[in-house]
């Protein structure tokens, strides 16, 4: 599988690719549930200690008080970003209230009630107020439940010294920022095509909790009286009973342009929705979501990749987009790995970075609403069926075994990872591909793989497994064990964003209901 570097320069067309380009910038989003010692969602308020929900940059929440958010500054260095990580790991653990702790899996299994799963809280200021609001509407039209299921986010960018020289090879004569938007787009359009690759060799979610489906429609088979499954499932996480939507369906976003992309998600939160229309935006003088269009928000589009630019505190990210182009990509298609205590590890991350260079690289055709559309189905079939030897995919309209095609693309992979290694001076890359190769050629290495065999060889339920990795993970990294200058660290800085929460509650002078009417103008 390896390649010899000049060879991988030739296949992207590349006259060189000096070792300062290689400084990739990664930066990860991780979601985790607080759950009782006995396994209970939390239905206690976001822990003081941990600082401001709304202006903490480490420690925040997602949907619910209980689905923690953990964000690390972007690092050149994959060893710094998963200590990082790490120390957040840590000071939440040492700062949980009632012995909680983490629950290792995507797929929750809330034994309580869904209305007793909290809402998350971001103060009284307008903005605060905003993001409680968005959740409330999320909570309306999809429900708590699905809006607890945990995930990682992967942030990848190249380095600045990279556009410039690229631009030049490229023979592009438009402006930097323009070309820079011009190949996150491209490798946006590649990964599309080929993110069942990922949901495969990662996806950890091939079962869940006979409670989170309650009331719902699905196609899953017991595996016990408590623990529904499917088979050859990877990653259900992806699928019907996750982050898919009915009312999204329709939508056709293509990434050809920005100018494109801004203007169909702009469309869609000012297209009212039917099904919304009837809960309402308001009852009884209370609001119950920010408006009834078909997305509150850009952010309420689930797709596994986005465009992304850092933005300013109330700046919309479509006009940052649009004022200022693509400054990164964000992965969002990663299922917590259960088997580690950070639900990641730096393997995982240099195919991660091999995967997301070579989409860079390689050529990228213009998406089409064909493709996109079997592009959304290869990924249900990969979601529900991965692990089946005999699985078919749709290629251009053609049909290929997925194992076949997995193969291949590895193949084309160890292109990017040779040049990763010649950067770097080993062949960490080149082993990470050989290691998810591995996966290709059996199925049960896989995290869902693993899962299940697990499961049956134990006799556990998916409530049992996931409970007992979530007690192993949290004695691995030990209440308590935080260094002296990194737990100061965090203690400042929680502190801090008490204050700056104070500060914008005290600097807001519209009322909420002017300051939601102008937001939902934009």
């Amino acid at each position: 599988m390896a390649k010899r570097f000049g060879e991988s320069l030739q296949r992207y067309k590349l006259p060189e690719f000096i070792p300062e380009w290689g400084a990739i910038q990664r930066g990860i989003e991780k979601e985790s549930l607080r759950i009782s010692s006995e396994g209970q969602v939390s239905t206690g308020s976001h822990p003081k200690a941990l600082g401001s929900a709304l202006t903490n940059p480490y420690i925040t929440t997602d949907f619910s008080e209980a689905l923690l958010e953990f964000i690390t500054p972007a690092f050149q260095d994959i060893n710094e970003c998963l200590a990082i990580l790490e120390n957040i790991h840590r000071y939440t653990l040492q700062n949980l209230e009632n012995d909680e702790m983490f629950w290792v899996s995507s797929m929750p299994c809330p034994q309580n009630a869904d209305s007793e799963i909290p809402i998350a809280q971001y103060g009284v200021s307008n903005i605060g107020r905003l993001k409680t609001l968005y959740r409330e509407g999320l909570n309306h039209r999809y429900g708590n439940l699905m809006q607890i299921i945990a995930g990682l986010h992967y942030n990848f960018s190249l380095p600045e010294c990279f556009w410039e020289p690229y631009q030049a090879m490229c023979k592009h004569t438009g402006s930097l920022q323009d070309f820079r938007t011009e190949k996150y787009l491209h490798l946006i359009r590649n990964f599309h095509r080929y993110s069942w690759l990922l949901i495969y060799l990662f996806g950890a979610s091939p079962a869940a909790c006979k409670c989170f489906v309650e009331g719902r429609k699905h196609n899953l088979q017991e595996f016990d009286e408590h623990t529904l499954y499917l088979p050859h499932a990877t990653c259900l996480r992806m699928g019907g009973l996750g982050y898919r939507s009915d009312a999204q369906k329709s939508l056709f976003v293509c990434y050809n342009e920005l100018e494109t992309y801004v203007e169909c998600l702009h469309k869609a939160m000012h297209t009212p929705y039917a099904k919304y229309e009837e809960i309402g935006q308001k009852e009884e003088g209370r609001y119950l979501q920010m408006n009834t269009s078909l997305l509150q928000l850009e952010n309420e589009f689930y797709s596994t990749i986005r465009p992304k630019r850092n933005v300013k505190s109330g700046e919309r990210p479509l006009e940052a987009l649009t004022n200022k182009g693509i400054e990164y990509v964000e992965v969002r298609a990663l299922d917590l790995n259960p088997y580690e205590p950070l639900g990641i590890d730096a393997e995982q991350i240099r195919f991660l970075d091999t995967f997301l260079l070579h989409c860079l690289l390689a050529e990228s055709g213009q998406c089409n609403e064909q493709e996109f559309f079997e592009i959304g189905s290869n990924l249900t079939k990969v979601v529900e069926q991965g692990r089946d030897p005999q699985l078919v995919l749709n290629f251009e309209s053609s049909s290929i075994l997925m194992q076949e095609w997995a193969s291949e693309l590895m193949d084309d992979l160890a292109h990017s990872a040779s040049i990763m290694d010649h950067i770097h001076g080993e062949e960490k890359y080149t082993t990470s591909l050989k290691n998810q190769n591995n996966k290709i050629e059996n199925p049960e290495l896989t995290p869902s793989g693993r899962m299940l065999s697990e499961m049956k060889e134990k006799q556990l339920s998916f409530f049992e497994f996931s409970i007992k990795q979530s007690r192993i993970q949290r004695d691995l990294l030990g209440v308590g064990s935080l260094e002296a200058d990194a737990n100061r660290h965090m203690q400042e800085i929680s502190a801090a964003s008490i204050l700056r929460q104070k500060e914008i509650e005290d600097a807001d002078t519209l009322s909420f209901d002017e300051f939601l009417k102008q937001w939902n103008e934009f």
